[in-house]
């Protein structure tokens, strides 16, 4: 049966076009009910259980299927995944509007629909032609799709009576609105709300804790005391950014103090692209990550950022008090230059409230359902919950989501999802840190597992089309230890008129990788590997990263070579590129490359080829350095684990050799020659990396702090930066010049991708190269699997397709490999903290020399060399006198009583695991030396399971 709807649209050019949509309805579309006569099994995948075998319903004991409406779909997901809620009924009416209204709630549907356990059954009702309602004059969009969804509903309860009188098998309709459920309940349709229906269900109390509190005026604070300021309108906040009244921007909210936060303006004005929100009032219920509506205040009310350290410590209260008076301790005399566009949030534009980890701070009221939630992040307010599992979930890592945030209560309100495990507990803290830095860590579903190539695998005549056989090279391999993601090897050798053959060969990614197929969906949405301390979350699936692709030895492989010829002073004469066949002669390890071109015995085809390569290497690395190229420090972790109970045993910095150094060379000067290639051939989409300039104003630490040791630093280009960080140097202080370097690394921009079509600025200041990519690195990175399909396009070795051309698509595509890359890089120093905690908790109590790095109001920021752990010395303490403290922010130095602390002044800390809070375990550390009275710990005073001195402890 044919609907046609025709309509009349006025065009661009005036003229008036006429539309007709047509709309087909069926007879054959199934109820999705198993065994079900009348529809003679026409629906296909997961059904509804014939007998639903659900948990027992004090409301509703008959056996039945649940329909909900598109808010209970949107608000109440978390219920609906809880493996106890089986048979429901997804409308497509109700579908079409979550995916309109929310992406990541409409995947999660769409990922429980598939799940066949579950029985969620899609019923097709806009194309069925008894469900299918049409809307009426003077009906909304709305209105008529709560109608259609009641039709849809009553029509299952009648053809279910059809299907089985005896066993009275029913449809209830959920839903949170109270128009729509009276008017089902007047038409017959058995109707009630989610919270009605979750708390019938007496056999799963647990379910209640899953429920989002919706309704905000029913969980506001009894105080009833109005706190914060209400938040604008969306159409007064659009007309206010409109006219320039407000500003839109993201939240950024501080790690360090609750009471601040910065928003980031979005748009190209230079002027008050940053602005400083300081109090509660101003922060106004924003959440970090928030696109938000600021008001700047006029000049004389702006701040300076504080540099005061506050943690939310408030107990299960509304203490508003007490946040006016630590408001008081931020605003601090301070030059007019420091001060910064400052101002308040008016409204939110968009939430991007996410599941948050975290543990429970249990109400210190005896039988209280509602309870506190601290968040792993501190970036992230508390959050009030109301659970009955308190005790059980007490000590244990738990997700919670927020569901509103009132005018009159303290904190938002939100309901828990998960139970994740116990802190502390390897399992669940390393999954707690793959959450909370949005790391996609499920296993790899079928649908990507199919496009793996069969084992056994070998190398086809078809794969050696437009593929050169290298396979006689001496070439090898040389990685850190336990490297089973091989992705480069190199060669060297001379050639006949004298000239030196040097190839970089990169695993031939792309060969297994077809663009747009599920493998390719899924590698591109990880956009990179994530190396943990003990844990590897692969980019593409295991089969390829340590086998097919891995460049192991003595194994024909698949490789893109970059072969260069060079005269002996590494000077590039030729450069060509093609796809190859490869087999590795050796699998080193640096320190083993490092021997073998130390041997004074070895002088084996590889021995030769690596110390060619090592020989190149230095002279292009003499060159990189003159032409401005930076030499930056940052200390590097590595544990040695223990290999039955894999607990840190020790704990040291990486030590870099020759070789590494040796291999980092070619592999820039493989990235750089492709970056030119492939820019030559696609000038408007070439994915390439720049790594733009630092503002001055980034420097000023490290000017400030070399200027205390009578240094100087120029900052004006990166050559003078890189001349004057050699020149720092202190005959009586060798570690000084380790320090400014890794001060220099700290004013850093983030290096990022982008699409060439869409900038003007390709520069590397670090590498000091007018144009960068990544090709290097195929196994762990995206970008080097699409700058390969460019660089294949570009030698004739590979077809192209639309994505690879279309600079928008690039463009959004090197969006989310920087948000990858860069919450990879934080999920790594997580775990590297929570390893560190590993082992000094079972080390105890260390004293070990340290260096200041920074100093703040109330604290020193220290480096200590031997375990390149960074960490705070705090100089107040709660319940405590406080010592005088005098900060200068100009040489910068902080004055304790008498003693004055400088940047890279040495001192001696007690280092310290703190357990005291579960959640946020953290490495403690006093200062030992110099001695401060009341201030300084005494190394005698080692034991610290004595409660009155474990109070003494310093940073509480």
């Amino acid at each position: 049966m044919l609907k046609s709807k025709t309509f009349l649209k006025k065009t661009r050019a005036g003229g008036v076009m006429k539309i007709v949509r047509e709309h087909y309805l069926r007879d054959d579309i199934g109820c999705g009910a198993a065994g079900c006569a009348a529809c003679g099994g026409a629906h296909e995948g997961p059904a509804l259980e014939p007998q639903p075998q659900d948990p027992e319903s004090s409301l509703c004991p008959r056996p039945h299927y649940l329909l909900p409406d598109t808010n209970v779909l949107l608000h109440q997901i978390d219920v609906l995944e809880d493996p106890a809620i089986r048979n429901v009924i997804v409308l497509q009416t109700v579908l079409q509007e979550v995916r309109n209204r929310s992406a990541p709630v409409y995947k999660r549907i769409r990922d429980v629909t598939n799940n066949r356990e579950k029985h969620f059954y899609t019923f097709t009702n806009e194309h069925h032609r008894e469900t299918y309602v049409e809307q009426e004059q003077g009906e909304n969009a709305n209105d008529r799709n709560d109608r259609a969804i009641r039709v849809a509903v009553k029509w299952y309860n009648e053809h279910l009576k059809k299907m089985s009188a005896e066993n009275q098998l029913q449809v209830i309709f959920i839903t949170n609105d109270r128009k729509n459920k009276e008017k089902a309940i007047e038409e017959g349709i058995p109707a009630f709300t989610c919270e009605e229906y979750i708390k019938s269900l007496t056999a799963n109390p647990e379910l209640i804790d899953r429920l989002a509190c919706l309704s905000e005026e029913g969980n506001e604070i009894e105080s009833g005391k109005i706190i914060f300021s209400e938040h604008l309108p969306l159409s007064k906040l659009q007309q206010g950014i409109k006219s320039g009244t407000y500003l839109q921007g993201t939240f950024r909210a501080s790690r360090e103090n609750y009471l601040e936060a910065t928003v980031w303006v979005h748009g190209d004005a230079e002027e008050n692209k940053e602005i400083i929100l300081q109090g509660l009032k101003n922060l106004n219920r924003a959440v970090h990550e928030d696109i938000v509506a600021v008001e700047l205040f006029p000049k004389s009310q702006w701040v300076a950022p504080s540099s005061v350290v506050l943690h939310d410590e408030g107990q299960n209260d509304d203490d508003v008090e007490k946040e006016e008076e630590q408001e008081s301790i931020l605003k601090t005399g301070l030059s007019e230059k420091m001060l910064r566009p400052t101002g308040r949030v008016v409204g939110i534009i968009k939430r991007s409230w996410r599941p948050y980890c975290g543990m429970l701070s249990k109400s210190d009221i005896k039988e209280s359902r509602r309870h506190l939630f601290t968040p792993a992040d501190k970036r992230i307010p508390r959050i009030r919950i109301e659970t009955r599992q308190a005790s059980t979930l007490e000590g244990r890592r738990i997700i919670v989501a927020i569901d509103g945030w009132p005018r009159n209560s303290r904190y938002p309100n939100g309901h828990f999802v998960k139970n994740l495990g116990d802190a502390g507990d390897k399992e669940t803290e390393t999954e707690v840190l793959l959450l909370e830095h949005d790391v996609p860590h499920q296993p790899f579903s079928q649908a990507v597992l199919s496009f793996l190539p069969k084992m056994p695998w070998s190398i086809t005549e078809n794969d050696m089309k437009n593929r050169e056989d290298l396979r006689h090279l001496c070439v090898c391999s040389v990685d850190p230890p336990g490297c089973t993601d091989i992705d480069d090897a190199l060669h060297c050798r001379e050639l006949e008129n004298g000239n030196l053959e040097v190839g970089v060969h990169i695993a031939d990614v792309s060969h297994f990788i077809r663009p747009g197929n599920a493998l390719d969906q899924e590698s591109a949405r990880r956009g990179t590997t994530v190396y943990l301390c003990e844990k590897r979350i692969d980019m593409v699936p295991e089969l390829l990263s340590s086998n097919l692709c891995s460049l192991r030895c003595n194994v024909d492989r698949l490789a893109f070579s970059c072969i260069w010829e060079m005269n002996h002073n590494a000077e590039i004469l030729k450069t060509r590129f093609t796809k190859s066949a490869i087999n590795s002669k050796a699998s080193l390890t640096y320190a083993e490359a490092q021997m073998r071109i130390d041997s004074k015995t070895m002088n084996d085809g590889i021995t030769i080829s690596l110390r060619g390569l090592n020989k190149l290497a230095k002279i292009l690395k003499k060159q990189r350095i003159e032409n401005g190229a930076l030499t930056l420090s940052s200390p590097e972790i590595r544990f040695h684990i223990d290999s039955e109970t894999h607990d840190p045993i020790d704990l040291q910095t990486k030590e870099l050799r020759e070789t590494n150094s040796m291999v980092e060379e070619f592999m820039l000067l493989a990235n750089i020659s492709v970056a030119k290639k492939i820019h030559e051939e696609f000038s408007e989409h070439a994915l390439l990396r720049k790594h733009p300039a630092p503002p001055p104003s980034n420097y000023e630490i490290l000017v400030k702090a070399a200027k205390s040791k009578n240094l100087e630093i120029r900052t004006d280009t990166a050559k003078s930066l890189a001349e004057s960080l050699d020149q720092a140097e202190s005959p009586t202080f060798p570690y000084l010049n380790t320090l400014l370097r890794i001060l220099a690394t700290r004013c850093m921009m983030q290096a990022v991708y982008f699409c060439s079509g869409m900038d003007n600025d390709f520069h590397h200041y670090g590498l000091a190269s007018p144009i960068y990519t990544h090709f290097t690195s195929p196994i762990r990175r995206y970008a080097d699997v699409i700058v390969h399909r460019l660089l294949a396009v570009a030698i004739g070795a590979d077809s192209t397709y639309p994505e690879l051309t279309d600079k928008h698509k690039l463009a959004d595509l090197c969006k989310n490999l920087n948000f990858r890359h860069k919450m990879a890089q934080y999920a790594q120093r997580a775990s590297v903290a929570f390893h560190t905690q590993l082992f000094f908790k079972s080390k105890g109590i260390v004293n070990e020399e340290a260096y200041i790095l920074f100093v703040r109001k109330n604290a020193i920021v220290v480096l200590i060399p031997k375990y390149g752990l960074e960490g705070t010395v705090f100089f107040e303490e709660k319940d405590k006198q406080k010592p005088r403290l005098t900060y200068n922010d100009e040489i910068p130095s902080l004055k304790i009583e008498d003693t004055v602390f400088h940047i890279f002044d040495k001192v001696k800390v007690k280092i310290t695991l703190d357990s005291s809070n579960l959640q946020h375990q953290k490495i403690r550390m006093s200062l030992v030396e110099p001695q401060i009275p009341g201030i300084s710990t005494d190394i005698s005073d080692m034991d610290i399971n004595e409660p009155e001195r474990k109070k003494k402890k310093l940073g509480k």
